[in-house]
């Protein structure tokens, strides 16, 4: 395998980390510009048609997922990697651009499809290029960027949207405000589409291309030699699961890394940021006072994030994953009963950035690193893919879910129920999770897969 210098494998992880910074920005910029698309469209007294709006993108999240795996062992990384970039960009154009509702929803899918693609691909290839002393710091980039694609669209919401008490910026921003909200994230979309072209294919699917040299025709997937018996596997989901030959020595892997995915979204942190709304309304904050916490939280997501990649490789990823279980599990519990007491105010803000900075400096960063280097080579991009898929139908269940069990359980009720989810993954991680810093892919594929 060709060897890489370090300073182009940072220019190579920093240009896939892109995929990262577009992923964060087109999942949050909604949030921000919700108030004022459904007065355009019509849609404020309509939950069914909200929760659409919310969702068509996690929507597309599924789909991207679903078919990057496949599409990435057969015609490689870095055409996914180019092929996000179209979507983003064709996205962020579209959805400022689209009157009707319908195509609205058309072009926040194409956006979900280019989130699904890039959240696959972009910490995988990053984890190929990268020496094993330096890959959970340059797989964290990835998560460095996505917060700063977050904290970008917080800034850039609030900064568009005028304010609400003047009858006239109301109209503007009902008008055009959530147009430009859109639109401001075609630049680094663009950026990213240029510089894709400048990135070479991953030295491991180089590999894994010369030993395959005939994909499978039909589509279903690469074609790898088993090495025993002379038989030949097609790397699938299924197969994934399910083994040959009486085997099943991937299956351990895989149920680890899709409670890793899964639990990464029902810890609950990310409803701070899809429905930051209704929590700081619920804590006793006006609209002005909403967008500023929400870039206060912003602000905390991306500082925190800056320090988990100076300890993901000093900690190690198991002692974090633990300590982002667990202290989300506190803290959940604490915000809960103090929903239930009835509290407001600054306590409550202190909490929600307590629980953003804790998730930023474990479970935010180390999911997108473990998913990237606990996979063997040969079925990494299917297996990627599937637990990409299960991490984003996490994220769908618990946007769906969120407006209902608060509605119905309030939101102490709600929170106490992420804290006992994040307990029990605690529980999980303590007894099934190993610490992968600092060891080769091939040394975690011969611990992982028995």
């Amino acid at each position: 395998m060709q060897r890489i210098s370090k300073s182009f494998v940072y220019f190579i992880c920093l240009v896939s980390a892109m995929g990262g910074l577009l992923f964060g920005y087109d999942w949050v910029v909604i949030g921000g510009a919700k108030p004022f698309y459904e007065l355009y469209f019509g849609i404020s007294d309509s939950p069914l048609l909200q929760g659409v709006a919310m969702t068509t993108a996690l929507v597309g999240c599924l789909a991207g997922a679903m078919v990057a795996g496949a599409a990435a062992d057969r015609y490689g990384r870095k055409p996914l990697l180019t092929t996000s970039a179209v979507l983003f960009t064709v996205s962020a154009i579209a959805t400022g651009l689209f009157n009707d509702f319908i195509l609205f929803n058309i072009a926040r899918f194409i956006g979900g499809v280019g989130i699904g693609v890039a959240s696959a691909m972009a910490p995988m290839y990053i984890a190929e290029v990268s020496p094993a002393d330096i890959r959970g710091r340059m797989v964290s980039l990835n998560q460095m960027t996505i917060v700063l694609g977050i904290l970008g669209a917080q800034i850039v919401n609030m900064l568009l949207a005028r304010d609400t008490s003047v009858a006239a910026n109301q109209v503007w921003n009902v008008a055009w405000g959530w147009r430009w909200m859109f639109w401001a994230e075609t630049l680094p979309a663009a950026l990213f589409l240029v510089m894709s072209f400048f990135i070479p294919e991953s030295p491991v699917y180089q590999k894994l291309k010369s030993l395959t040299p005939n994909p499978s025709p039909t589509g279903e997937g690469s074609r790898y030699s088993q090495g025993r018996n002379g038989m030949e596997e097609v790397i699938t989901p299924l197969f994934l699961w399910r083994g040959a030959g009486g085997k099943a020595p991937y299956r351990r892997v895989l149920l680890l890394g899709l409670v890793i995915a899964v639990f990464q979204q029902w810890c609950g942190t990310n409803v701070i940021f899809n429905y930051a709304q209704e929590i700081f309304a619920g804590a006793g904050f006006d609209v002005d006072g909403m967008f500023i916490n929400i870039v206060i939280t912003g602000i905390a997501n991306v500082l925190f994030t800056i320090v988990a990649l100076y300890t993901i490789e000093k900690w190690g990823r198991r002692t974090l994953m633990l300590m982002g279980a667990g202290g989300l599990g506190l803290i959940y519990l604490t915000l809960g009963t103090c929903y239930f007491l009835g509290l407001t105010g600054i306590m409550m803000v202190a909490l929600v950035v307590t629980a953003i900075s804790v998730y930023a400096m474990t479970l935010g960063p180390v999911t997108w690193t473990l998913l990237a280097e606990i996979f063997p080579h040969r079925i990494r991009g299917v297996a990627m893919a599937v637990c990409t898929f299960a991490l984003w139908t996490g994220c769908c269940t618990l946007t769906f879910s969120f407006p209902s069990m608060n509605a119905a359980l309030g939101s102490s009720g709600t929170f106490w129920i992420y804290s006992a989810i994040c307990i029990s993954a605690f529980i999980f991680l303590f007894r099934h999770l190993p610490e992968t810093k600092g060891k080769s892919l091939e040394q975690l594929e011969r611990e992982l897969v028995k």
